[in-house]
């Protein structure tokens, strides 16, 4: 009795984590060159180029507002076929775009749609995975990302040095339609559409975030902006130091680390602790950061990568199982996109501001700073949230 409900690798777990791949694949394949194209195509600054490459984040970010409430109304799978079609229909308006406004339209409606689909995804995948495999489950999901971190970036660099941006486009175009395909394969016997919900349903400010979610997702904001960073600039840094073959690579090694390390971090930190994860993450976070600012060659640069991938890699999963443990369960979807909404924001927002404080400071003086914000995420952990998580086990233990 007790095998079909605790069984993790089923036939829609593997569908639903194969959408989440996709969507990730044409977001790395696109992030790591939007920029390069907004100069090169159009002669956009670096400000501007970093606004294009953040306001698709912007756009994953009120997507995730707008649908967050519907998605259990209208359907996960309906909502994720829709999210998936209009995700492939913007993915041609590319081919479109002859200016950085439109480019910046294009990317925004983009973003959208992934928003709208990606939040049916974790919806959908909450509640697939066992009871009592929620966080393994949310971590092996959440690899699917990790594979897409990897391949996207690879494959785009790859694409960028060998081919036009016509094809990078194409490329998403098609990965967009085999994630729509994917989406149509599902069989979700506990999606909950109800059209009478959807005649009564009234938006509500109140119910867009879990409060009690709010604290750890505000060290990941903090923690994504170090990565924003990586994201956006790594190939114009390296382009700078003549490093564009080890930074085709930087995302390999990065995401390498990850999958290599991140069922160990997830034992150890349902085993011992939050703190035992976070804190030594974000050293190695910091230590990457630092690497990062001082690299002359394609040796360092990798290494950076790995660090990066011991730090943040293993950080974005942690947070996210902390934000789900620090509910009850029927709000457990709510702080996945309360961790996502904040995630998307450092993303979104990070690489406009980012890209100001280049021009004012170089790459080498930006990631130095990344490295002491690093560091400073120990401190607003501890604040915000480590320090309650051990008055709430003082508790408990005097009420056992």
């Amino acid at each position: 009795m007790m095998q079909p409900t605790t069984r993790l690798w089923t036939r829609d777990f593997l569908l639903v984590s194969g959408v989440n791949f996709f969507l990730g694949l044409v977001f790395y394949m696109l992030i790591v060159v939007i920029g390069a194209y907004a100069i090169r195509e159009y002669g956009a600054s670096f400000s501007q180029a970093g606004l294009i490459a953040g306001i698709f984040v912007i756009g994953i970010f009120l997507g995730r507002l707008v649908i967050g409430q519907l998605v259990d109304i209208v359907g996960q799978k309906k909502t994720m076929m829709m999210g998936m079609a209009a995700f492939a229909l913007t993915s041609c308006l590319y081919f479109l775009s002859n200016s950085v406004l439109t480019l910046l339209t294009v990317r925004f409606v983009h973003g959208l749609a992934l928003g709208v689909a990606s939040t049916a995804a974790a919806t959908a995948v909450a509640h697939i995975i066992p009871h009592e495999r929620k966080a393994e489950g949310i971590g092996y999901f959440s690899l699917s990302t990790t594979l897409a971190s990897a391949t996207g970036p690879f494959l785009g660099l790859w694409l960028l040095q060998h081919m036009n941006f016509n094809w990078i486009f194409a490329a998403c175009l098609i990965v967009a339609v085999l994630g729509l395909f994917a989406s149509m394969q599902l069989r979700l016997p506990r999606d909950t559409a109800s059209h009478e919900g959807l005649k009564s349903f009234e938006f509500s400010f109140g119910n867009l975030m879990e409060p009690k979610a709010i604290p750890i997702a505000l060290v990941t904001f903090l923690c994504g902006l170090c990565y924003a960073s990586v994201l956006t600039f790594i190939n114009a840094y390296a382009i700078e130091l003549n490093l564009v073959t080890a930074a085709s690579f930087f995302f390999i090694v990065y995401s390498g680390v990850v999958l290599f390390s991140r069922p160990f971090t997830g034992k150890l930190l349902d085993r011992k602790g939050s703190k035992y994860v976070v804190y030594p993450c974000c050293v190695l976070l910091a230590l990457g950061m630092v690497m990062l600012a001082t690299a002359h060659n394609g040796t360092a640069l990798l290494v950076a990568g790995a660090l990066i991938g011991l730090g943040f890699g293993n950080l974005q999963s942690a947070m996210q199982a902390i934000a789900i443990k620090v509910v009850a369960p029927q709000r457990m979807g709510l702080a996945s996109s309360t961790f996502y909404i904040f995630l998307d924001a450092s993303l979104g927002f990070g690489p406009y501001l980012l890209g100001l404080a280049i021009t004012f400071m170089g790459y080498r003086s930006l990631y130095w700073s990344m490295a002491a914000l690093a560091a400073a995420c120990m401190l607003a952990f501890y604040l915000l949230h480590g320090r309650h998580v051990a008055r709430l086990r003082m508790q408990a233990a005097l009420d056992g």
